[in-house]
C-alpha cells in the first residue's frame, strides 16, 4: 500500500477513483478482475432470458413446437442458474476486497493521525476524527463497491439488453430512448447538490459523534449538574440537522432515476402506439415485441441504478475530501534525517535559554537550569509558570521558538522521536490507562519481559498489594481510563509500567497531587524507588513532595526566578517561601 497520500484535493471523478485504486484497490487486482467477470456473465443472462422470449412466443406459443417446448424451457432455467452462481461469486469476492480496503483504509488514517502534531488533536475534537475514521470510510467503501458492481453488472446489463432491443428493430430503441438527452442537464444539477449536502451530513455526523464522546467522557459532571436534558437537547439539535441534510441529499439523489423513470414511461407509449400498428399490420410477430418488451423492462431496473451512481459518486467525493484533507496534514515535530545515537546512561538534562509562545500568549521567556545526572530536579511555580511546558519541549510534544533542550549535551532535536520519547518515562497526575487488562497496560506491547521482571515491578510498585482484591488478578480489565481502579492503584500501575520501560529519565507530573494521605504515602515510596539511578524531574504543587529534591528549580511567568535546595530556598525568602508559607497556613486551617 502506498504511504504517500498527500495528492493535491481532488477535483473530478477520474481524479477521486484514481486515488481509491492506486492506494486501497490495486493491490486485490486480481480478485477484482475475478469478480467483474462474474458480474459481467451476471449482467448478460438478463439479455439471453430476453432473446428466448421470442421463440417462445413465435415457435412455442403461437406455432405449437411442442419440441421447442423442452429446450426453451431448458435454456431459460440455465440462464438463470448461471446467474445466480456468478451473482454469488461476484458477491463473495467483492465483499472480500471492500472490507479489506476498508480495514487498509482505517488503518493508514489512524496511523498518519498518531503521527500528527498534539496541536491538530486540539483544535480537532476525537468525535470528528472517529468520525473520519469510522463513518467516511464506510461511506466510501459502500460506494465504491456499489459503482463497480453497477459498471460491471448493469452497465453489461444495460449494453445487452439494448443490443437485443436493436436486433429486432433500431426505431422501437430509438423511440424507448427519446427522453434520455434532456436527462442531461437536470443530472449534472443534481451531483453538485447532492456533493453540497452529502458533504453537510458528513461534518453534522462529525458533530453528532464530538456530543456523543463529550457526554460520556464528561458523564458523572453532567449527572452531578443535572444536565442531562441539556446535553439530550444539544443532541437532538444536531441529529434534526442531521436528518435534514440526509432528506436533502437523498431527494438529488434520487431525482436522476426518477426522472427515467418519467423518460422510460414516455418512450414505452411511444413503442406501444407504433410498435402496435405494426404488429397488427403483420409487419413483426408478437415474439419480436415481448422480446422487445422483456428487454426494455428487464433494462429498466439497472438504467435506473446507473441513474443512482451519479447521486451516490457525489456522496462518495464529499466523504473523501474530508478523508484526504487529514491525509494531507503533514506534522511539523518530525524526526532529522541524521538522528544522533542518544545517550545510555542517567543523563543532564539541560535547557538554554528557552522561549516559548502559544499564538500571541508567551509561555517561556528564555528558560534556563540544568537537572544533573542521576539526582531528583523539583519544577515549582504557580498555575501557568510553565512547568507543564517545560515537560512538553522535553518530549518534543512542542518544539521551541528559540534556545535548546539538549540531554547529555545533545539537542533534543537532534535525535529521532522514537530514541528521544525511549529514553523517558512519565507519571502523571491522570495516569492514563486503556480499557485493557492490568496485565496489558503494564506491558504496554512489551513481549520480552520475563515473570521475574514482571513481578519485581508489581512489587517495587506496590501492585502487588492490591491484586488479591480484583476478580481476575493481573488479568482484570481497568475498565473506561481505569475507572475500575482507584486513583492510588491506577498511579501505582503507572509506576509499574515506568518501572519495565527502565528509561534513564523520568517525568513526575503532579503523580500525587489527587491522592489522599495513605495512598500518597504508598505511591511516594514506589516513586522513591523508581527514581533510583534515574535524572528525575518532578512537578509537585506539594511541596512537602519535594523537600528532599537534590535541586528546586522556581518558575514565575515562565522564566527561571530562583533555585536551589529547599532548606536554602526557605532561608532566602522569595516566590518559594511565599508558597511554601501559604500551603502551610492552607494546611494548619484544614487540620484545626
Amino acid at each position: 500500500m502506498s504511504n504517500s497520500t498527500a495528492q493535491p484535493k481532488p477535483q473530478n471523478a477520474r481524479q477521486l477513483f484514481g486515488w481509491l485504486w492506486r492506494d486501497y484497490l490495486q493491490p486485490h487486482r486480481g480478485i477484482l478482475a475475478a469478480a467483474f467477470l462474474f458480474m459481467a456473465i451476471e449482467g448478460s443472462m438478463l439479455g439471453f432470458l430476453s432473446w428466448m422470449i421470442q421463440p417462445m412466443f413465435d415457435n412455442v406459443f403461437v406455432q405449437g413446437e411442442t419440441d421447442m417446448l423442452w429446450w426453451v424451457g431448458l435454456g431459460i432455467m440455465g440462464i438463470f442458474c448461471v446467474r445466480a452462481v456468478s451473482a454469488a461469486g461476484q458477491k463473495i469476492l467483492m465483499t472480500k476486497v471492500s472490507q479489506r480496503a476498508a480495514a487498509g483504509m482505517r488503518s493508514h488514517l489512524l496511523r498518519h493521525l498518531m503521527t500528527l502534531d498534539g496541536g491538530y488533536h486540539q483544535i480537532n475534537p476525537p468525535g470528528q476524527l472517529i468520525e473520519r475514521v469510522q463513518g467516511d470510510v464506510t461511506v466510501v467503501n459502500q460506494i465504491w463497491a456499489g459503482i463497480i458492481v453497477g459498471i460491471g453488472r448493469d452497465l453489461i446489463a444495460v449494453t445487452v439488453l439494448f443490443s437485443v432491443a436493436l436486433s429486432i428493430d433500431w426505431k422501437w430503441t430509438a423511440l424507448a430512448l427519446i427522453g434520455i438527452p434532456f436527462l442531461v442537464l437536470p443530472s449534472l444539477l443534481a451531483q453538485t447538490y447532492v456533493r453540497k449536502r452529502a458533504g453537510n451530513a458528513r461534518d453534522l455526523a462529525g458533530r453528532m459523534a464530538t456530543r456523543l464522546d463529550e457526554v460520556f467522557h464528561g458523564i458523572n459532571a453532567i449527572k452531578l449538574n443535572a444536565l442531562e436534558a441539556y446535553q439530550s437537547n444539544r443532541y437532538d439539535a444536531l441529529s434534526d440537522a442531521r436528518v435534514s441534510a440526509e432528506v436533502r441529499a437523498a431527494t438529488g439523489q434520487a431525482a436522476v432515476p426518477a426522472l427515467i423513470d418519467i423518460m422510460t414511461g414516455v418512450g414505452f407509449f411511444g413503442v406501444l402506439i407504433f410498435g402496435g400498428a405494426e404488429i397488427v399490420a403483420g409487419e413483426k410477430t408478437v415474439g419480436q415485441f415481448m422480446s422487445f418488451f422483456t428487454a426494455m423492462s428487464l433494462a429498466f431496473e439497472p438504467l435506473r441504478q446507473l441513474g443512482l451512481m451519479s447521486g451516490q459518486w457525489q456522496m462518495a467525493a464529499a466523504s473523501i475530501e474530508r478523508l484526504q484533507l487529514v491525509l494531507n496534514e503533514r506534522p511539523t515535530l518530525i524526526s532529522p534525517a541524521n538522528p544522533v545515537s542518544p545517550t545510555t546512561s542517567a543523563p543532564t538534562v539541560s535547557l538554554l535559554n528557552v522561549t516559548l509562545t502559544y499564538g500571541d500568549l508567551p509561555v517561556l521567556r528564555g528558560a534556563n537550569f540544568t537537572a544533573a545526572a542521576g539526582k531528583t530536579t523539583a519544577l515549582v511555580g504557580a498555575s501557568g509558570a510553565g512547568k507543564s511546558t517545560v515537560f512538553n519541549v522535553l518530549t518534543r510534544l512542542v518544539d521551541p521558538i528559540g534556545g535548546s533542550v539538549t540531554i547529555d549535551g545533545i539537542k533534543t532535536s537532534d535525535l529521532s522521536l522514537a530514541d528521544l520519547r525511549g529514553l523517558i518515562s512519565v507519571v502523571s497526575q491522570d495516569a492514563a490507562l486503556f480499557d485493557e487488562t492490568l496485565r496489558e497496560n503494564i506491558l504496554l506491547g512489551q513481549t520480552d519481559v520475563s515473570d521475574a521482571q514482571l513481578k519485581s515491578a508489581l512489587d517495587a510498585a506496590y501492585v502487588s498489594d492490591f491484586l488479591e482484591q480484583l476478580p481476575n488478578g493481573l488479568d482484570s480489565p481497568a475498565g473506561p481510563r481505569g475507572s475500575n481502579l482507584s486513583g492510588g492503584q491506577r498511579q501505582r500501575v503507572a509506576i509499574a509500567r515506568a518501572l519495565l520501560r527502565d528509561t534513564p529519565i523520568l517525568l513526575l507530573d503532579e503523580a500525587t497531587s489527587a491522592l489522599d494521605t495513605k495512598s500518597e504515602s504508598i505511591v511516594q515510596k514506589a516513586l522513591e524507588k523508581l527514581s533510583t539511578g534515574r535524572t528525575t524531574l518532578v512537578i509537585a504543587h506539594r511541596l512537602s513532595t519535594i523537600r528532599n529534591a537534590d535541586k528546586i528549580v522556581v518558575l514565575d511567568q515562565g522564566l527561571v526566578v530562583d533555585e536551589g535546595m529547599h532548606a536554602t530556598l526557605l532561608a532566602g525568602g522569595g516566590i518559594y517561601a511565599d508558597l511554601h508559607a501559604l500551603q502551610f497556613s492552607q494546611e494548619k486551617a484544614q487540620t484545626s
